[in-house]
């Protein structure tokens, strides 16, 4: 059986993997494809907190990043809520066709370059709380 902190390892080391592929997507001029592998960053490394702070060590079935963290200590500004509830449309939009063609036009190289310098902050500042 593995231990609570095994668990959280897996959730990172998913995370950091999905991170090469938003690059990998992103220089692939894959800019919603990759914008919805942001999303899985940061829904993994949410997932590690959840476990840190819970006693089971299967988080919740949800891609909704809040609704993760609201299980948490973790407290959000207002600006990182926002940026979350941006980050779940790609996760919901980015699975269907009818919004794939709609935020297509949106996620163009720079939107996109701007989301992912973004992300990464959030990345970080979650690695911080995982200490």
């Amino acid at each position: 059986m593995k231990t609570k902190e095994e668990h959280i390892a897996f959730w990172i080391e998913q995370a950091n993997d999905d991170w090469n592929a938003v690059h990998t997507l992103f220089n692939g001029k894959n800019y919603l494809q990759s914008l919805f592998f942001t999303h899985l960053v940061i829904e993994k490394l949410c997932k590690s907190l959840w476990i840190k702070y819970n006693v089971d060590n299967i988080p919740p079935r949800t891609h909704n990043l809040i609704l993760i963290l609201s299980a948490t200590p973790i407290q959000l500004t207002d600006e990182q809520a926002e940026f979350l509830l941006l980050l779940n449309r790609f996760q919901l939009e980015g699975r269907y066709p009818d919004y794939m063609t709609k935020m297509s036009r949106v996620c163009n190289e720079d939107f996109t370059k701007e989301v992912i310098h973004s992300v990464n902050d959030f990345k970080l500042w979650l690695h911080e709380k995982l200490q």
